[in-house]
């Protein structure tokens, strides 16, 4: 215990204690306890009509409750403490006239076994003592049993158990055994060789001990023991739903591995999650750890109601809520009464008022962005692109580009000749894929690309050429009609795109200044090849109203930025296609020249026609061919909706709630077009059950409060059970 606070771990040592006195004290010289023996009677075949329910209670008796069943010496019931031959209670259920027996025949309800009526007629005998709903009862705190051989209390209750019933404990386990154990209930991994060695030859006092402080302290702790938690939390990453479709969940899954291994305290853990947003300047980890109650279901369906999945999604939080902090299916009472458990219908929607002021409906709602790394782990280092500019520097920028712009397109294409450079092919002295795959050299020394290639292959041609001189490189895509629809390329529209065009010579990286191709895909121009952006590339597919073909022979031209002598006996040009698969380039042929100069590119001279004419004059098209070129030349111009999704960068669904909360009435039936207004709103609460109970309470922070302290009961009897189970296994 630190400050008040249980931590989780301790917790889990806590309830095993418990849950192994509990099992051991039912022996038949102890006296009857009425919620592990009785209760449980009365429910299967009594309460259904004497039990909570006044819908269904006959006779105005209730067997759930003492007052109900024994009532004062003014009133006396059924049941007469210390004498079950004066109950009418015993009388019923032994009677042999079917008029009078209890469970009537019509209840289709078995008759009480010899056993069970020996049960209930010592319980009577003992004074018919009740005990309140096991659930919110105090822990038990029985001193372990006097074992000799044994050191720690749990392994008392182990020992004296199997030494009722006359079982020899195994021997203890061998070292090697004990770490592979140990090293697999708390990381879910197998120990290595080395460690398996150095714990077998540990002879220091508190070897073992030693051993579960390092494991945990490891990071696998808590991504073993967070899946536990995680399926409590209905951790999903997708929205479930006939569309199902993906969410960005994982910041909530980091932060519970992260809690786990900080070993938070379980009233931390229980506010920071359901109501961490609540908390005075929350910090980003607490908004994250309400993702608790973001993993309701989205439905992304058409024609659905709203409102009727925010209500379904708000049931379902105060039913996980029950279930997870009280151990109680609360979501029986969201239509009436429970039948068994002490929980009204009105009690259920004032939990149900904690939730309802939350801002989601049915949709992604608020949420906070999160580096993966950022809650646990290592960040990942994330390029966020340039920042955006101010509208108003952005639009002098763009005056300004588009001046300089102009004026250098008119003086290049005056420059250039318009037959451009003459060009010479060249030879084949090799041609491979990476995967392996041999490129196939046709009869005109054009190069094609067979089936088996891989989905984003990549090509290395070696070169040979008799010119004195190389100053740029012409790539020639050419159709062929083994490619789907003749190509040039290997996609499914004979479309490609070619994210790297490199060459080598003498054993050195040649660079390329200037690429320009007699056509262009909008947003993938030639320049595209020679950026070192993996992402980018040259592709040929037509934009709207465009009169060009893609599926016709097209080529792009690469000058050098420093000339090759003549001897250089072999270039070596390689073709990546990184972007996506299947683009690649399915026939071409290579071409060297010794002149820099190229002919006017397509895309230049489109470029310029568009900037030689007023804004307000220029097609949808040309607007979009201008604006495409700026940000090319301006990434901070770039809309922010344009960069592609980052896997490593998170939206992360977290709870907030509305400014004014909504009003939260009963609904009918649970029927969320049925509020029952006669009885009015209603205001946040606990269920009356809980001791001692909320004064006033307002948002969730209260609930969370409540539920997440240590003298809770429902907290320290069945939170853990989810995470119990496997330890005590």
């Amino acid at each position: 215990m630190t400050g008040g606070q249980t931590k989780p771990v301790t917790r889990l040592a806590l309830l095993t204690t418990v849950v192994l006195t509990l099992s051991d004290a039912a022996c038949a010289d102890d006296p009857v306890r009425f919620n592990e023996q009785i209760r449980p009677l009365l429910s299967d075949r009594c309460l259904y009509c004497h039990g909570p329910d006044e819908k269904h209670r006959e006779a105005d008796l209730r067997l759930d409750v003492r007052e109900g069943a024994v009532g004062d010496a003014a009133t006396p019931r059924v049941i007469v403490p210390g004498k079950a031959e004066a109950s009418e209670l015993w009388r019923r259920i032994t009677s042999s006239d079917p008029d009078e027996r209890m469970p009537p025949p019509h209840a289709k309800k078995p008759n009480f076994t010899a056993n069970e009526l020996a049960v209930i007629r010592r319980w009577i005998e003992e004074g018919a003592e009740y005990e309140g709903h096991w659930a919110f009862l105090p822990l038990r705190t029985d001193p372990p049993p006097a074992v000799t051989g044994v050191t720690h209390p749990i392994d008392a209750f182990v020992r004296a158990k199997l030494q009722g019933t006359k079982i020899v404990p195994s021997p203890p386990a061998d070292r090697a055994t004990l770490i592979r154990r140990v090293t697999l209930d708390l990381t879910g991994l197998l120990p290595t060789p080395e460690e398996i060695a150095a714990f077998a030859h540990d002879e220091q006092p508190a070897a073992y001990d030693r051993l579960v402080d390092r494991l945990l302290a490891s990071p696998a702790y808590g991504e073993r023991w967070g899946r536990h938690w995680l399926d409590q939390a209905r951790y999903a990453d997708s929205n479930g739903y006939a569309i199902d479709g993906p969410r960005e969940a994982w910041p909530y899954r980091d932060w519970v591995i992260d809690a786990l291994n900080r070993d938070m305290p379980f009233d931390q853990f229980t506010i920071e999650q359901l109501a961490g947003d609540l908390l005075p300047s929350p910090t980003k980890s607490q908004l994250v750890a309400t993702g608790f109650h973001r993993n309701t279901l989205i439905n992304q369906e058409g024609g659905t109601d709203r409102e009727q999945f925010r209500v379904e999604a708000t049931m379902d939080r105060v039913n996980t809520t029950g279930a997870v902090w009280l151990g109680l299916t609360v979501g029986c009472a969201q239509c009436h009464s429970h039948k068994f458990d002490p929980i009204s219908q009105q009690e259920y929607y004032r939990l149900f008022a904690f939730f309802n002021a939350a801002q989601d409906a049915n949709d992604r709602g608020p949420a906070v962005e999160v580096v993966r790394g950022e809650l646990f782990g290592q960040p990942a280092a994330v390029d966020r692109g340039p920042t955006p500019l101010p509208a108003a520097e952005l639009a002098r920028l763009r005056q300004t580009w588009e001046q300089t712009r102009r004026e250098q397109l008119e003086h290049a294409l005056a420059a250039r000749p318009s037959t451009g450079s003459r060009w010479s092919p060249v030879r084949v002295v090799s041609a491979r894929t990476e995967s392996g795959a041999e490129l196939d050299v046709l009869d005109d020394g054009s190069l094609l690309a067979p089936a088996d290639v891989s989905p984003t292959d990549r090509y290395t041609v070696t070169i040979a050429s008799d010119l004195p001189r190389i100053a740029a490189v012409r790539l020639r895509v050419l159709t062929h009609n083994s490619l789907p629809k003749r190509g040039p390329g290997r996609a499914g529209n004979g479309n490609f795109v070619l994210t790297e065009f490199h060459l080598r010579a003498d054993g050195a990286d040649q660079k390329f200044t200037q690429a320009a191709a007699d056509h262009e895909q909008p947003n993938f121009s030639a320049s595209d090849a020679i950026d070192g952006n993996p992402k980018t590339g040259w592709a040929i597919n037509v934009g709207k109203n465009s009169t060009a073909v893609m599926n016709a022979d097209h080529e792009a031209w690469f000058v050098l930025a420093s000339p090759l002598a003549g001897d250089t006996a072999h270039l070596t040009i390689t073709m990546a296609h990184d972007l996506n698969e299947h683009y690649l380039v399915g026939r071409f042929a290579l071409d060297v020249s010794s002149s820099s100069e190229v002919p006017p590119s397509a895309a230049d001279s489109a470029l310029l026609a568009a900037l030689q004419k007023p804004e307000k004059e220029r097609s949808k098209a040309e607007q979009t061919l201008v604006q495409s070129a700026f940000e090319k030349a301006e990434p901070r111009a770039r809309a922010p909706e344009k960069k592609r999704a980052n896997p490593d960068i998170a939206q992360a669904m977290v709870m907030r709630d509305l400014p004014q909360p909504r009003e939260t009435f009963l609904l009918t039936r649970g029927d969320f077009t049925r509020p029952n207004k006669e009885l009015g709103p209603l205001t946040p609460g606990v269920i009356g059950a809980i001791a001692p109970p909320i004064d006033e309470a307002r948002h969730r922070v209260d609930l969370a409060r409540r539920v997440g302290a240590p003298d809770n009961p429902p907290n320290s009897c069945v939170t853990g059970q989810p995470l119990l189970i496997p330890f005590v296994c």
